[in-house]
Order: C-alpha cells, then structure tokens, then sequence
C-alpha cells in the first residue's frame, strides 16, 4: 500500500477519491453526492493506493500560518482497522509539520474518536451538530 499526495490535476485519483468520500462519508448521512467539496481547491489531498485503486483519503486544509484542518478522512470499509488511516494520517502530519504547521484540528464523528485519540489527538471543547451529526472537536499538537 502506498500512500500518495496528489492534487485534482491527478484526475484519475482525484475521481476515486471523490466517490470513496461520498460512499463512507455522504450517503451514510444523507448527504448528495459531491456535497462536500468547497474545500478541495485549497487542500492537500492524500490517498492511500493499492494495486492502482484508492482505498483511503484524508485533506489536509491551512488554515493561518500554524492551524491546519483536517477533514474528508475515509477509508473503504474492508480496509478499515488495517493501518490505512493510520499511514494517512502519518503522512498528513508530516505534511503539516513540513509546512510548520503547529496544530491539526478536525470535527470528528463519534465512531471516529477513538481513532483519533489512539493517534494522540485530543478531545477539546463540547459536542456539536454538523451536517446532522454529532461531532467533537480534536486537535494534534505538533
């Protein structure tokens, strides 16, 4: 498995990227297909690949000169609890602090923090609706 960071002129990844974030993360909610988008001009797009299918994602979006939002992490469902978020998330982190980035935060779902915590990210503040679902916020200090 390979983990790869790409960009939306990678077109043919870019294409499954965008359907793994509708199959694990829209469509579970309720979301339109493509429904999430408004930040993928801007972002750092990684993707985990094996044998040329892209089976994870993860965005990575800066926000001032050290807070960077994490968001869009999918992983197709057999290939959950394997290590591919785990290498996303590695890579994404190594981007940030690349870029001197300080702090990561995301929105994450309920069944994602304990995801989350086992990669050293902390819960902070108090719960909150997001697209019809309970989020908390977390954040990696690097």
């Amino acid at each position: 498995m390979e983990i790869i960071k790409i960009n939306q002129l990678d077109y043919e990844l870019y294409q499954q990227e965008r359907e793994i974030r509708n199959e694990v993360l829209l469509r579970p909610i309720g979301l339109p297909d493509y429904g999430w988008e408004h930040n993928d001009k801007e972002a750092v797009h990684f993707v985990a690949v094996k044998d040329h299918i892209v089976v994870g994602c993860v965005l990575l979006v800066k926000k001032d000169n050290n807070r960077a939002q994490l968001m869009q992490m999918a992983v197709k469902e057999e290939y959950q609890s394997i290590g591919v978020g785990k290498k996303l998330l590695q890579k994404l982190i190594e981007n940030a602090k690349n870029q001197n980035i300080k702090e990561v935060y995301c929105h994450a779902r309920e069944n994602a923090i304990p995801f989350y915590l086992k990669n050293n990210f902390k819960v902070y503040d108090k719960p909150f609706v997001e697209v019809g679902v309970v989020h908390n916020f977390m954040k990696y200090i690097i």
